[in-house]
């Protein structure tokens, strides 16, 4: 009979704790190994000290690799592979980071245009950011182009219009993100101009010196950024 030995290679969050994958119920023992060849799934059987016979597998995200050199058969377990249940890392206020990231080049990089939901690496083009879902906890990504929004429209008012309601009702940000000008000069924030949802409305002043008033052709124009 071959040699076995078993060499047991993972990467393991200490202080950090795991949830949400499968911690009760039986697990379904996969078919045996064969000793002498090369497989990446299957169950590992074990003596321990007192004779009993045991297996060893591996799922959700941790991939195996047995094979033989040399008349040794070698199991590995290894980092990488498909998520079969919900997985959490708590790291309990612990420090959980990556080394060896590549920075962006923008000069031949740039943002992805073309992401889909649940896409395998190579089908798509650019980059995008992950987040972290608060509701949920799951991490997801997001375009680039959504993390900041921006928009413009400019209105022809009708005398004494003080209303203007921006085109697909997008929900405008705080004072400090819209900018509203008429004819070209910029109103003050919460003074000349209020915001409610996707409407601004403009506050004419009639105290003088600075009175001003809304007249036929004015142009009026929006730019919000979030």
């Amino acid at each position: 009979m071959n040699s076995k030995k078993i060499l047991v290679v993972c990467s393991l969050f200490l202080g950090a704790s795991l949830s949400a994958q499968q911690t009760t119920g039986d697990v379904t023992k996969q078919g045996d190994i064969n000793p002498g060849t090369t497989t990446t799934a299957g169950a590992v059987r074990v003596v321990d000290n007192k004779g009993t016979i045991k297996y060893l597998q591996s799922q959700n995200g941790i991939t195996m690799l047995s094979n033989t050199t040399d008349n040794v058969t070698t199991t590995t377990w290894q980092l990488g592979g498909v998520l079969t249940d919900s997985t959490f890392i708590d790291i309990d206020g612990k420090l959980f980071g990556l080394n060896g990231l590549e920075l962006i080049d923008t000069s031949t990089e740039s943002a992805s245009s073309d992401a889909t939901t649940e896409s395998d690496a190579g089908t798509g083009t650019g980059y995008t950011i992950l987040v972290r879902d608060e509701a949920t906890g799951a991490t997801k990504k997001l375009l680039a182009t959504d993390l900041i929004q921006s928009g413009q429209e400019a209105f022809t008012a009708t005398a004494s219009q003080t209303t203007y309601a921006l085109t697909g009702s997008p929900v405008l940000p705080a004072f400090s993100q819209v900018w509203v000008y008429r004819n070209g000069a910029k109103l003050i924030a919460n003074l000349d101009y209020t915001i409610a949802t996707s409407t601004v409305t403009l506050v004419p002043n009639t105290t003088v010196p600075n009175d001003w008033s809304v007249y036929a052709g004015d142009v009026i124009e929006v730019q919000y950024v979030k």
